[in-house]
């Protein structure tokens, strides 16, 4: 059987509004859309925080005191010199004939004793290089690569084993310089 209450002030539904009771307002307009935002920004941090402890966990991140304004100190090489008791091996690692021989006159124009020219046995290198046997051939080695244009310095004891420890290996890089 219905009972009969008098009307009270949740009896009056304003116009406009489209629910029954008071148990849910209408939603507002753009809700789901910030809802959505909310879920993309939380998504995003929750991914930030996983990549960064990844990263800590393999050792990637380095958190030593080292400032990062820090520059490494300079390397100490030797002067250039001309060792006079010392001669230079000059080997050709081009198919370019008579380099070597070119490269040796150069060499003995600026005063630096050649021993031997020859073809190396490799005819593909890039790179000229002067090889020097011991530490304390770095400044001969220096001064024949201020002879020789764009030549790199390079400690190689297996030059000093078969008895040549000034080894210049001209490459294609000296072929075009002396080309040109």
């Amino acid at each position: 059987m219905a009972q009969n209450y008098p009307r009270d002030r949740f009896d009056s539904i304003p116009h406009g509004i489209e629910r029954v009771g008071a148990h849910r307002a209408p939603q507002r307009r753009g809700a789901r859309w910030i809802a959505f935002g909310w879920a993309v920004l939380a998504t995003a941090v929750l991914t930030g925080i996983g990549i960064a402890g990844v990263v800590v966990v393999n050792d990637r991140v380095d958190f030593s005191e080292a400032s990062p304004s820090t520059t490494p100190a300079p390397v100490v090489t030797a002067e250039p010199t001309i060792a006079a008791d010392v001669p230079v091996t000059v080997l050709n690692g081009t198919e370019t004939a008579g380099l070597a021989a070119t490269a040796g006159d150069a060499l003995t124009a600026a005063g630096i004793p050649v021993s031997t020219t020859a073809n190396a046995s490799e005819a593909d290198i890039t790179e000229t290089v002067v090889y020097y046997a011991t530490a304390d051939l770095e400044g001969a080695a220096r001064g024949v690569a201020q002879a020789i244009p764009g030549a790199d310095v390079r400690l190689d004891a297996k030059f000093g084993e078969i008895g040549t420890p000034l080894v210049l290996v001209v490459g294609s890089d000296y072929a075009e310089s002396a080309a040109g």
